[in-house]
């Protein structure tokens, strides 16, 4: 799979394709200036004990927490942003403001550039092995 998007929720044009850390990728298909809006996430609107139910068992699952109580699971959303994978050196970063998950540069990128962020805390709990391959990887997410 490999396709282009500009949807309503991407602000950049990105491609979404296999990748070298896991998976699929979202891709930049243009270039992009620092502190740029690059899109936004949406999907199904859940509370966080729902969240955290649907995390159990699963490797790949897109869920963010809006607050204490409200949670997004982008796992069957149409949005490219929900393939952007986990870097321990992100050049993006996700923004959650008012219910809106939104995804900003931290640096330039150029096109084909895979956009990473850092997932911070996870399901996972530290024992999902890290695949960014950067020099100062954490090794475990």
């Amino acid at each position: 799979m490999s396709f282009a998007t500009s949807d309503a929720h991407q602000d950049a044009a990105v491609r979404v394709r296999r990748s070298r850390i896991d998976g699929y990728g979202v891709f930049a298909d243009e270039a992009v200036l620092l502190g740029a809006k690059l899109g936004t996430l949406t999907g199904e609107a859940i509370s966080v004990a729902e969240a955290r139910r649907r995390a159990q068992g699963r490797q790949r699952i897109m869920l963010v927490e809006l607050s204490a109580s409200r949670a997004i699971d982008a796992t069957c959303s149409a949005d490219a942003m929900r393939f952007t994978n986990h870097s321990c050196a992100p050049n993006a970063r996700i923004q959650v403001e008012d219910g809106a998950v939104e995804f900003f540069a931290l640096r330039n990128l150029a096109v084909g550039d895979e956009i990473t962020v850092d997932y911070g805390l996870t399901h996972h709990e530290g024992r999902l092995a890290c695949r960014c391959g950067q020099p100062d990887c954490k090794n475990w997410l």
